[in-house]
């Protein structure tokens, strides 16, 4: 570890709380330097759907590096961009009687997130946005403006503007109207707030602590939205590509947002790759407006083609829905097995234990690693065990780690009663 604590910056995180050298994955599984294999429930924070080095993915990739396949060319035409652009039609939209145009980004989340607040501001003429207490939309500074977090946020350095925070669903309680609150704040022009570009937020706030937007929530939110001539942007940057279900996560309410961001898990493979998904009337962008260096970034683009095999039917969704209903059971019956106080929150294959007692949640990944679990933690706190399991993950790999959970959890638990005792 010498070299790391030697020489990379202080801002290094999850390597605080996984300590090993990685070297090898395949699968649900993570090897390090000195042999000691990792059952994954991370997941890359939600980049590995599909699993490490799925091979049919690793085929293409390798097919196309072997013959020369051209890797980099900013947002001129190439064989694979137009191959994802064809096929993403055909499996995500079409299917679904979507029609969106397709911006690519720089290769990041945050970066889809700065080009969808940018395009908002751009074609309605305002400048505020509405985001969500305990979002998380990424590190770059309009991103920031629309994160709840308050340490990230403190990290910009300089003021965050034009943005509102309102309560998301659910934050005031289960009996508080939140959305009825913004609808007064819109139709009141004492409440302070000016009409606003656009309103922006996950429908499963993943890093905020797995907090579950109802479909009844966000149907009222997309009417509100829509007869006040508000952009809605939903971020599924984490939560899409299969993560709750259906390869979107609002297609469970039967919304359609103006604009989608998604990254992550797009590529398949791990490679850096953003999309937004843009409504045609919306798409108002002057050419270069908005760039990105690696924004054609072809290998990507490869993987991520290869990827959308998994949508052609729906196999992976009810495979997902199949091992949700195991998650949820299985931790749902061992919070009230060992009488611990907390919740269980999640949709499809992200899923929260939100612990009531102060830094249980840590303790619990802790000892998870230790006894070979890649589990990390969410919310403000750090007070919600969270886990994002591969969605191709075996039932038997699934359980395995369940159990890890289960007993570390069983064990930390029983000595805290000596303590108290």
């Amino acid at each position: 570890m010498n070299v790391f604590e030697q020489y990379e910056s202080e801002v290094r995180g999850y390597c605080r709380n996984f300590p090993a050298v990685f070297s090898t994955a395949k699968g649900a599984w993570m090897t390090d330097t000195e042999g000691r294999r990792y059952l994954d429930f991370f997941s890359g924070a939600g980049v590995m759907n599909y699993g490490h080095n799925p091979d049919k993915l690793k085929e293409a990739l390798i097919d196309y590096l072997n013959r020369d396949g051209i890797t980099h060319t900013l947002d001129m035409y190439s064989e694979a961009k137009q191959a994802f652009i064809e096929r993403f039609q055909q499996v995500i939209l079409a299917p679904r009687g979507l029609s969106y145009k397709l911006q690519f980004p720089g290769p990041t989340g945050t970066n889809a997130v700065e080009a969808a607040l940018k395009l908002a501001r751009k074609v309605t003429g305002r400048q505020g946005v509405v985001s969500f207490t305990n979002a998380f939309h990424g590190m770059t500074l309009g991103a920031l403006a629309v994160t709840g977090n308050g340490f990230k946020r403190a990290g910009a350095g300089v003021p965050l503007h034009h943005t509102t925070s309102l309560p998301f669903a659910g934050y005031m309680g289960d009996g508080a109207d939140t959305l009825g609150f913004f609808e007064s704040m819109l139709l009141d022009n004492g409440s302070g707030l000016e009409l606003p570009a656009a309103v922006i937020l996950e429908t499963v706030q993943a890093e905020g602590g797995v907090n579950v937007a109802s479909s009844e929530w966000l149907q009222r939110l997309r009417q509100l939205t829509t007869e006040h001539g508000i952009v809605l942007i939903v971020d599924d940057i984490q939560v899409g590509c299969g993560r709750t279900g259906g390869f979107f996560s609002f297609e469970e309410a039967g919304i359609v947002p103006d604009i989608v961001t998604l990254s992550k898990s797009l590529s398949g493979y791990g490679l850096p790759m953003a999309l937004v998904l843009i409504k045609p009337e919306l798409d108002q962008w002057a050419p270069g407006e908005h760039n990105g260096t690696f924004r054609g970034h072809c290998p990507a683009f490869i993987t991520a083609t290869k990827a959308l095999d998994h949508w052609e039917n729906d196999w992976l969704e009810k495979a997902v829905a199949h091992k949700s209903k195991l998650v949820r059971h299985h931790l749902e019956a061992m919070l009230n097995r060992l009488g611990v106080k907390g919740e269980v929150r999640g949709r499809g294959l992200i899923y929260g234990v939100a612990l009531e007692e102060p830094g249980l949640a840590s303790q619990i990944s802790q000892a998870c690693f230790k006894e070979g679990l890649i589990i990390e933690t969410a919310g403000i706190d750090d007070n919600v065990l969270k886990l994002l399991p591969s969605l191709t993950i075996s039932d038997e790999d699934l359980m395995l780690g369940l159990n890890t959970i289960d007993r570390c959890l069983s064990r930390l638990s029983a000595q805290e009663m000596r303590h108290t005792a």
